[in-house]
């Protein structure tokens, strides 16, 4: 059973993702207030004390295109880094990476923006986290940009960053579009945090351990 699970812990997510994202679906004026309150993070709602939404969040998506886009980014990534890290070290790393995201699109809105109202959901964060440790594990592997163009992983990586600040620069600025750029960044510094303190350290020791 346990080998089943370790197989599939990006599947698991995808599926809870998808449960939660048909919940969205409904035209019950309740259970959307009940999602809204609770599947939802915005700096507002941390401060009124709804801190499971830090994580209940990460699972959330209310848009097709926005849980298709992310699940299939999630599938390229994860499956990978599920595959190298073992499905524990994964699950710190996704969680993580989403925890942190969530709380810093909390503090953008309060901090940044100006409007801690403004509410956030989806898995980005996290799979910023998952990119950039990837990044920083395997520097030179090709990836595609917008599934198309090719680049070493760690260029794709500084423009993922470079594009998030740009962009959280504009919406400083008023402007700009629906992205959190703050829960990107937040997350990508799990990310890259969790490979110089996690895994850059396993790596030189068992480099130095006899055969």
């Amino acid at each position: 059973m346990r080998r089943i699970f370790s197989l599939n812990a990006v599947t698991v997510i995808i599926v809870i993702n998808i449960i939660v994202f048909a919940f969205w679906r409904s035209t019950d004026r309740e259970q959307l207030l009940f999602m809204m309150n609770n599947f939802t993070i915005s700096g507002a709602g941390l401060l009124e004390g709804r801190y499971w939404t830090l994580l209940t969040s990460v699972f959330s998506h209310n848009m097709f295109f926005h849980i298709l886009l992310n699940m299939f980014v999630l599938r390229s990534f994860g499956s990978v880094m599920e595959y190298s890290l073992g499905v524990r070290r994964f699950l710190v790393l996704y969680l993580g990476a989403g925890l942190l995201g969530s709380l810093a699109h909390a503090l953008v809105t309060i901090y940044v923006v100006g409007d801690p109202d403004l509410k956030a959901v989806g898995a980005s964060g996290a799979i910023a986290g998952v990119i950039l440790c990837f990044s920083c594990m395997y520097p030179k592997e090709k990836i595609l940009l917008l599934g198309i163009i090719p680049l070493p992983a760690y260029f794709g990586a500084i423009l993922f960053i470079g594009l998030d600040l740009w962009g959280l620069s504009v919406q400083a600025g008023g402007g700009g579009l629906p992205i959190g750029h703050g829960a990107h960044l937040g997350g990508a510094l799990f990310g890259i945090l969790y490979f110089w303190w996690v895994i850059r350290p396993r790596r030189r020791l068992r480099a130095r351990l006899p055969y």
